[in-house]
């Protein structure tokens, strides 16, 4: 009885946990969003913190992890070759909890 219990306890966890697990695409026509790495803090939309685990990722607030399967992922994304063909441009910090939205405009492309 106790691990039915502690199975639907999971399954819940799962099925409401937004996580932030985003797939790289080759094209841009495939992509949900288009991004791009700015070299600065400043100039960017997001700032986003590759996490080693899936379950580690956030609900839209920066942490990402990065799926090997495009089925795998919340999101799918093309890395853009210049900012003005990106829809968010993000800036990849060191820490954790440097992830965060700067730009909340373009939050809504992410849910």
């Amino acid at each position: 009885m106790k691990k039915i219990i502690l199975f639907l306890i999971v399954c819940q966890f799962t099925f409401f946990a937004n996580a932030q697990k985003v797939y790289t695409v080759e094209y841009s026509s495939q992509a949900d969003v288009k991004v791009f790495v700015v070299d600065y803090e400043s100039q960017a939309d997001l700032c986003v913190y590759k996490v080693d685990y899936s379950s580690q990722a956030g609900k839209n607030d920066g942490n990402w992890y990065f799926v090997d399967y495009s089925s795998q992922a919340d999101k799918k994304i093309f890395f853009t070759d210049y900012s003005s063909q990106a829809d968010v441009k993000i800036y990849f910090v060191e820490y954790r909890s440097q992830a965060k939205w700067k730009k909340k405009e373009q939050m809504h492309l992410f849910y």
